[in-house]
């Protein structure tokens, strides 16, 4: 891994910058077409793979999808920790993530690192984890990585 000696929140810095980078590029400096009427008012995208729009990134396509707005509480919270490189609440958040389920892509051992996202009432670390990718992806699991939903921040 080339980011062997750098700190984690530097590498967590620079991921979100390239993130945000990428998001503005691929949306064309911010316009955007016009998203689905939802029921309700909500802005939030259905997490069917037909109804990502044009402008989210690769990495999302083909996959259900949830906006950071549309997560739990507790997930947001921990994107912020992972934007902020920590600290963090459990040993384990930060670790590698082996994709042994090969739900996500498939990517070098070390690509993907999980983080806890806590469940009120849960004594152990629960079911529900935020997933971060090398290239700057992010990914939300409440079934314990048996499907993920790409994160749109």
């Amino acid at each position: 891994m080339i980011f062997r000696n750098v700190p984690r929140w530097l590498v967590c810095s620079l991921g979100a910058v390239f993130l945000c980078v990428a998001l503005v590029a691929t949306a064309g400096c911010g316009a955007q077409k016009p998203g689905p009427a939802v029921a309700g008012g909500s802005t939030e995208l259905s997490t069917a793979p037909s109804a990502v729009p044009d402008a989210v990134a690769d990495w999302a396509r083909g996959m259900a999808v949830v906006r950071v707005g549309a997560l739990p509480r507790e997930a947001r919270d921990v994107l912020a920790l992972v934007d902020r490189g920590g600290p963090y609440p459990y040993r384990q958040d930060g670790t590698v993530f082996g994709n042994f389920e090969k739900v996500l892509p498939r990517q070098k051992r070390g690509y993907y690192h999980e983080f806890t996202v806590r469940t009120r009432g849960e004594r152990d670390r629960g079911a529900r984890r935020i997933v971060t990718g090398g290239g700057g992806e992010f990914y939300y699991t409440d079934d314990h990585y048996q499907t993920f939903k790409a994160v749109l921040r």
